[in-house]
């Protein structure tokens, strides 16, 4: 029961930085702050048609997939998405179902995209959240922006940075395990590979032969096999939806399983953790469920 919540806690105001250290990020705990980012343009600038003359044609890298499901196990494979290279308006054309596609569509690039690829967006948000910024010493390392369709799926695992989540419009839904939940979340080990389109519009599953297999997590944590994932039944896991205007603090090394309404859009500061005594447990939390796996 360590570190256990009965649901997410909502607090009404953004934090001050000392009060958001001392009660949330030190004791690894996550919350829903409202009224944090009421002040951001984008709340009521982001409409489609803002996006397509904000944005414009720019070509942008959009994560395509047959079924929704990018950076997850399938067909024993850890398998990437497709990052297909495309106008943002043709983007836009596909999540306004102006144009149909058996394939599902998702602006998802992490690599800090909100600023590398859509630069003309930024003034409308903020460069890093100034309490968090504050609280922690340092500024986020990556601000991503999200958009895509109902049917694309983050699967379940967990990272590295304290995140905060903000959802400008739509929803997200999360499905959230605390990180003593470890012993009972499979991990295996995959080969990893990548969806590559074929010229008859079909994908086929390529490896990537020179790389080292990918530790991931192969359980549906929303239809979870429980015949051949029994310890998951002792798992305890946390709903909540993030609604817009609203913002997620997702503390590191917390699981989360990610769903979303048609066209959501979001942005998410990602900041580097601490790697202090709860990684150090953390560490040995996951390093003694192996051992046992073995035995």
């Amino acid at each position: 029961e360590l570190g256990w919540l009965e649901s997410v806690p909502y607090l009404d105001r953004p934090p001050l930085p000392l009060e958001f250290y001392r009660d949330w990020v030190s004791p690894n705990k996550p919350c829903i702050i409202q009224n944090a980012i009421s002040h951001w343009p984008a709340l009521k600038k982001w409409t489609s048609a803002y996006l397509r003359e904000a944005v414009g044609p720019k070509v942008v890298s959009v994560a395509v997939t047959p079924n929704g499901y990018a950076d997850a196990v399938f067909q024993d494979r850890f398998v990437m998405p497709e990052e297909r290279q495309m106008p943002f308006t043709d983007f836009l054309d596909i999540v306004e179902k102006k144009v149909t596609s058996p394939n599902v569509f998702y602006v998802q690039k992490q690599c800090s995209n909100l600023t590398k690829e859509f630069p003309e967006l930024i003034s409308d948000v903020q460069p890093d959240i100034p309490w968090m910024s504050e609280a922690l010493g340092r500024k986020p390392d990556a601000v991503n922006f999200w958009l895509g369709e109902s049917a694309a799926v983050t699967s379940l695992h967990k990272d590295h940075y304290e995140n905060l989540y903000c959802v400008i419009s739509g929803e997200k839904h999360f499905l959230l395990h605390p990180p003593s939940d470890r012993p009972f979340i499979p991990y295996e080990l995959y080969q990893p590979a990548t969806y590559h389109i074929s010229e008859d519009g079909t994908f086929e599953i390529v490896d990537e032969k020179s790389a080292d297999k990918v530790p991931w997590i192969p359980l549906d944590p929303l239809n979870p096999n429980l015949e051949l994932y029994p310890e998951y039944a002792q798992a305890k896991p946390l709903r909540c939806t993030v609604k817009a205007g609203e913002m997620l603090y997702l503390p590191s090394l917390w699981f989360h399983h990610v769903q979303q309404s048609h066209g959501c859009i979001a942005v998410n500061y990602w900041y580097d953790m601490e790697y202090d005594l709860k990684y150090s447990y953390y560490q040995l939390l996951d390093c003694l469920t192996k051992a046992v796996e073995v035995l």
